[in-house]
């Protein structure tokens, strides 16, 4: 069976997505919360293989919440789920190491594939867009002034971010101590001028270039 926690503030969304999954005969609700700040604490304890986390709520955000759970047990893989299609959230997806966006206005069967499709240890978040986030970063070209300051290994640890590892995950691939890449990712996150909570929106809109041609 596969073991999914559900987060959306409406109750109704809630029961229609337990009764969608549970229906589908393969997977288990083994909880759910309709806020940010529960689920942080809860989801971990209980160990899913999936939580669907809606992307906003009244205290806080799925993708927030994707990103701490993570830290905790990367094992547990998170599935956004939202209403709105923007380069923004998919950016923050990604940089919380979610392995899938989807939008709210998925039909019931392709949800249930999706939720499997994660299980399985696959991404759903488009290659395409990964790719050009990652050369984005990667690129000096149409750098913003910020990302210049970035020594080469503070670049590959924002890479790293990109691309959903932990820093337990990013200190083992770069042999350094996990408290080490912490201090990496401050630093990082500083020199950018975003929140210690990173402030994923204002990163994506500099590192998409979306204001690029104004």
């Amino acid at each position: 069976m596969i073991r999914v926690f559900l987060l959306d503030d409406h109750e109704v969304v809630r029961r229609g997505l337990a009764d969608l999954l549970t229906a589908s005969g393969d997977i288990e609700v083994v909880g759910e919360s309709g806020s940010a700040q529960e689920a942080t604490r809860r989801i971990p304890a209980l160990r899913p293989d999936v939580a669907i986390l809606d992307a906003r709520l009244p205290d806080g955000n799925g993708i927030d919440v994707c990103r701490d759970v993570r830290a905790v047990d990367s094992s547990i893989k998170g599935l956004i789920l939202t209403s709105y299609e923007d380069d923004e959230a998919l950016f923050a997806a990604i940089m919380a190491g979610a392995a899938g966006y989807v939008l709210k206005q998925i039909r019931g069967t392709d949800l249930v594939d999706a939720v499997r499709r994660v299980a399985a240890g696959q991404s759903l978040l488009d290659p395409a867009i990964t790719t050009r986030v990652l050369d984005r970063i990667r690129s000096g070209v149409e750098q913003p002034r910020e990302l210049k300051s970035l020594t080469e290994q503070e670049r590959r640890i924002l890479e790293y971010v990109a691309e959903g590892l932990t820093n337990r995950e990013i200190a083992g691939k770069m042999f350094l101590a996990e408290k080490t890449v912490k201090n990496y990712v401050s630093s990082v996150l500083a020199k950018l001028g975003l929140e210690r909570r990173t402030q994923a929106a204002v990163l994506a809109t500099r590192l998409l270039g979306k204001n690029q041609n104004h």
